[in-house]
């Protein structure tokens, strides 16, 4: 990497000095979307060789159900021996990056996903791949930011390119690649970022186009027209849409927990979600994997009988066994992905929300068709109802409905993708404000959200404006002794420490002014008496939106700082506080008003 880097670096010195910032930009988003595109068809490819290996093998009609053992088991020692036991999934590590790290994703993130999640879902894993294509593809884009010496909003924005071109390339789907990452990835868009965006986006489909046949690629032709007078039973679908939204993300959530607080080795917690999602994939088998080839048959409605499922539901009957089929697929696809990633494995929730709408779509649809008086499009519900679940359980409304109208190949169903989209996440947001993946992080400021002001003090830590160049003074000294301090310092403000010291309290200038003037109380008056508790004091790892509340509070302008050990570190100011909000808050330029000899940042 040492001597590529090196290579890249003289080259593109060379380049950089013909080019201007906004060409330099455009140059630097293809190359992000040609690396994010050749890696999210890799990974496919990996996926599609795996499993055609292992159905070469799968002699008998029930050896299947052992292979997601098998490859939960691989994933965790794969974590232990290649990765220290330990990495990052999905969407959230990449919105943390942005947020706690400057956009800086470490290199390995361009090639674990790829390994462990192809593993995961290639052995059937019930999860998808495309939360770890867009790790993958925002690895990319951080590290061609970082080797070409760009700044952070630039390394942010190869970050969102390196997404959008990982989702185009996996769904041929480049609008959507696009929307994916001004919904989900940049909560602050301004308009010259699209092209950077459309170009990356545009590379990585080509990436797919070229490498994948069109069998890989996912997407449908619909056999039926939009219907007005289906309307009503649209907006029908996107009530349950989002109601079903609710239950996935507090089913999976619930599930996940669990699975994490099992006292249980690794390699044994492994082996039992293997065995807990084969008693599944027996009752249910189009839980297996991704699932994307079960969806193609419930959307293009020939799915009319379980005969040859080896489901136990056949029993049933087709009309009342495909109905409870679908039924139990709805309610059980995100206890099978949160076992299948609480047990070990990498992946995401991207494929099974599209999964889990595409069969509740079936199901709405052939429980009004079971009756006399009511024929739906099976295959249309079930495309729309796609969106329906994937803009309520990753809240991207937009991300849904040009998803799904892209790879239908056309804008027919664009009305009822609208209704059900918009319907679905406007009854999740009034339920919860924040994703299930993002939920926690949000609450603890580790991630943007769509507040400017939040999104800024998110992006620096205390430690970037911390005064530690205060002096202390003991508890047990005397007036003489601070007045030698005050000599030799330019602060208004000193901390008192007790014998130990750990912080004891304050000593403001302003308080003590008159005695500094009385050097009979010199050797008299204690420190002790002088000093007073702070208004507030502030822990060395607390949050910047905690800190401010207290600033609010207490209408101070300095606060004392303290580590774990109450040990005193500094004071913050709130003019430091500030001065680098407006710092901040000015970076933010558009690419085209950036000059040519910006420093990287």
């Amino acid at each position: 990497m040492g001597l590529f880097r090196e290579t890249y670096q003289q080259i593109f010195i060379r380049i950089r000095t013909k080019l201007s910032r906004p060409q330099l930009i455009m140059l630097v988003a293809v190359l992000t979307g040609l690396a994010s595109g050749i890696l999210a068809v890799l990974l496919k490819l990996l996926v599609h060789w795996i499993q055609r290996g292992i159905s070469q093998v799968n002699t008998h009609s029930y050896t299947h159900l052992f292979f997601p053992a098998a490859g939960l088991l691989l994933t965790v020692l794969i974590i232990r021996y290649m990765f220290r036991g330990f990495i990052e999934r999905g969407i959230a590590m990449v919105l943390r990056s942005i947020a706690r790290r400057s956009s800086f994703i470490p290199l390995s993130h361009t090639y674990l996903h790829v390994i462990t999640s192809s593993v995961t879902v290639g052995f059937g894993g019930s999860a998808g791949l495309e939360a770890p294509i867009v790790a993958t593809g925002s690895a990319a884009g951080s590290t061609i930011g970082r080797i070409s010496d760009l700044t952070y909003q630039e390394r942010t924005l190869l970050i969102a390119c390196g997404a959008a071109a990982g989702i185009a390339a996996v769904f041929n789907a480049p609008i959507a690649g696009v929307i994916f990452a001004v919904e989900i990835l940049l909560t602050e868009m301004l308009v010259s970022h699209f092209i950077p965006l459309i170009i990356s986006s545009v590379t990585g489909v080509l990436c797919s186009k070229v490498i994948l046949s069109e069998a890989s690629l996912f997407n449908f032709r619909l056999t039926q027209d939009f219907d007005y007078r289906n309307v009503p039973y649209y907006l029908l679908l996107g009530i349950l849409a989002g109601f079903i939204s609710l239950y996935y993300a507090r089913a999976f959530k619930s599930t996940e927990s669990r699975l994490h607080h099992w006292k249980l080795p690794p390699l044994m917690k492994a082996l039992t979600g293997g065995i807990l999602l084969a008693g599944l994939y027996f009752i249910l088998p189009p839980l297996f994997g991704e699932g994307y080839e079960s969806v193609k048959v419930v959307a293009s409605g020939t799915f009319n009988s379980l005969t040859g499922t080896s489901s136990p539901l056949s029993q049933l009957g087709d009309t009342a066994g495909i109905i409870v089929f679908a039924a139990m697929i709805v309610l059980l696809k995100p206890v099978a992905a949160a076992i299948t990633i609480g047990s070990g494995g990498n992946g995401g929730n991207f494929a099974p929300s599209l999964f889990t709408g595409s069969y509740l779509g079936f199901f709405f649809s052939k429980l009004l068709n079971a009756t006399p008086w009511i024929k739906i499009p099976v295959g249309n519900f079930s495309l729309v109802g796609m969106a329906g679940v994937l803009s309520g359980v990753m809240y991207s409304p937009l991300t849904a409905i040009f998803l799904i109208a892209e790879i239908t190949n056309g804008y027919e169903l664009f009305i009822p993708l609208m209704i059900v989209s918009s319907i679905s996440f406007f009854i999740v947001k009034s339920y919860e404000p924040y994703s299930m993946e993002l939920k926690k992080l949000a609450m603890e400021g580790e991630v943007f959200t769509h507040k400017k002001e939040k999104n800024i003090l998110t992006s620096f830590q205390l430690s970037d404006i911390l005064h530690d160049n205060f002096e202390t003074i003991s508890v047990d000294k005397k007036l003489g002794d601070l007045v030698e301090i005050i000599k030799k310092s330019e602060k208004n403000i000193y901390a008192v420490v007790d014998s130990k010291g750990k912080f004891a309290g304050i000593i403001e200038l302003n308080d003590i002014k008159q005695r500094l003037f009385d050097s009979s109380q010199f050797d008299i008056v204690p420190v002790r008496t002088l000093m007073k508790k702070p208004p507030a004091v502030l822990q060395e790892d607390e949050h910047m939106h905690s800190v401010m509340e207290k600033f609010d509070l207490t209408r101070s302008w300095f606060l004392p700082v303290l580590n774990k050990d109450k040990i005193f570190v500094g004071f913050i100011s709130k003019t430091k506080i500030f001065y680098k909000y407006r710092e901040i808050l000015s970076a933010s330029a558009d690419i085209y008003e950036q000059e040519s000899g910006n420093k990287p940042g």
